[in-house]
């Protein structure tokens, strides 16, 4: 029997026990622009919107951007843009229909739209989940201006791929119009993310205008955040769970844990929403708020989903569950503690705790596979600077070289261990990785990748990495684990 599907006509139909929008949707006018319309947002960013617009907000929904797939877009119009995220912990899962997005525009198909829309007086934040590689940086972190999409954005400024092209195309026009730019609020996991976004964003404006470039330095707002909540990718098991508890079809519902942070520098040119009457914290400086979530939670989700890899282990809970990882990365967090700042409110024990107690959450079945796409990328923040910090002070970095060893050994070991992707597999498959690597190899992984740039610890780690990885490839990662643990 065919299950209606969830949309504005079929929402008085859902289960008692499923939390729904409280509020007129049809009065809804849109005020920001998301770039990156993945599970994420859907899970966070969305839903502190969805609970302004509870309290009587009007003029804050959200229009989506996919960059790249109609996927998205092709499941949700037909819902009304509306979606449900199932919030699970242990073997409790409760519901809730998210009403903020209003539409979606799937870039390659219309990219002019998009411009139109981010170019409206009405638009007054433009936000962005896109993930690092989404940046378009070189090895040396500036602007890759020999990237396909950067030299097609220069080339053709009205129909842009890149994010660089559609944000300063958009605040030009607005500018040339005599409207205020909008907020670019970066969610990324990027270490101080909107200050490496403005500086980028000039860079590129500086190749269309000097005059835009100043303006943009000068005028647009980019306030760093830190974002926090595990959201897996959703499976056909989530779907059929979400179905049978809503009583309709969601074609695209989303699955996270309970616990959400989000900590932003308050620095809005347009106005924002009431976030913080609903658990966003607003801060003046966010990068020791935001540098505890990515080494003790990114860092330690990178050591797991490889050491997990190299074990047989599909699941985030299942990997934390096996004793030898999990104190594989009580040992790690030994070792990351102390390049944490010591700032008032900075609470990383208790931060571990939680921490400990999401990555044993069965409710969620993260995958080790998803968590170990783009790790070129990811580890400069997660897991390098910090081993480069420990070694200039003459510390021990045993736990964060694995981290980087278990990468290597995972890369060469695909696709038996499980599929993940890089954006440098181009060049990271034709180094050989495979059966013996040396320091050569590594050496020649940290070229590539800019590991460790020019520091004067970047030998010594490439070297404590070499030695890891030997013993991964000569005795077993379980072995290799137990040594360190030991």
């Amino acid at each position: 029997m065919n299950m209606k599907r969830l949309s504005n006509a079929t929402l008085n139909g859902l289960a008692p026990s499923v939390e729904q929008p409280g509020y007129d949707r049809a009065a809804v006018t849109a005020g920001i622009v998301h770039l990156g319309i993945g599970a994420f947002h859907r899970a966070h960013q969305a839903v502190f919107i969805d609970d302004c617009l509870n309290e009587g907000a009007t003029d804050w929904g959200v229009i989506g951007a996919s960059l790249r797939s109609p996927e998205t877009r092709d499941a949700l119009k037909l819902q009304d843009w509306l979606y449900t995220i199932a919030v699970g912990d242990g073997d409790r899962r409760s519901l809730r229909v998210i009403g903020a997005l209003q539409d979606l525009v799937v870039v390659p198909e219309d990219p002019a739209r998009l411009l139109d829309i981010m170019s409206s007086p009405s638009i007054r934040i433009v936000s962005l989940t896109v993930t690092e590689k989404a940046y378009l940086r070189n090895v040396n972190g500036d602007l890759d201006f020999e990237h396909a999409d950067i030299l097609a954005d220069l080339d053709e400024p009205e129909r842009p791929r890149s994010i660089f092209g559609f944000i300063v195309g958009a605040i030009d026009r607005r500018r040339k119009n005599g409207v205020e730019p909008f907020t670019v609020l970066s969610c990324d996991n990027l270490a101080d993310n909107g200050r490496v976004l403005h500086r980028l964003l000039v860079s590129f404006a500086a190749r269309r205008s000097h005059e835009l470039a100043a303006f943009i330095e000068q005028r647009v707002a980019c306030p760093s955040t830190t974002v926090d909540r595990i959201v897996p990718a959703t499976t056909d098991r989530d779907r059929a769970d979400i179905d049978h508890l809503l009583g309709v079809q969601d074609a695209w519902p989303v699955a996270c844990e309970p616990f959400a942070q989000w900590v932003v520098e308050d620095r809005f040119t347009l106005g924002r929403p009431a976030l913080e009457r609903h658990g966003v914290t607003f801060v003046r400086d966010v990068r020791p708020f935001e540098l505890m979530k990515i080494r003790l939670l990114n860092g330690a989700h990178s050591a797991i989903a490889y050491l997990g890899l190299l074990l047989g282990h599909e699941t985030v809970a299942s990997a934390f569950a096996d004793l030898r990882i999990s104190a594989f990365v009580e040992g790690l967090w030994e070792e990351l503690i102390p390049t944490l700042p010591e700032e008032e409110g900075l609470r990383p024990l208790i931060y571990i705790d939680d921490l400990k107690r999401r990555f044993s959450n069965t409710a969620l079945r993260h995958r080790t596979a998803q968590i170990a796409n783009d790790g070129s990328q990811k580890l400069p923040q997660r897991i390098v600077q910090a081993a480069i910090e420990r070694i200039d002070r003459g510390l021990p970095a045993d736990h964060l070289a694995m981290v980087i060893a278990a990468w290597i050994a995972a890369l060469a070991g695909r696709p038996a261990l499980a599929e993940f992707t890089d954006p440098l597999d181009g060049g990271l498959v034709a180094i050989p990785l495979f059966p013996n690597p040396g320091i050569a190899e590594v050496e020649a992984v940290f070229d590539l990748t800019g590991f460790g740039g020019d520091a004067a610890g970047r030998g010594q780690l490439a070297l404590l990495v070499a030695n890891r990885l030997t013993q991964i490839n000569t005795f077993g990662a379980a072995s290799a684990i137990d040594d360190l643990n030991s």
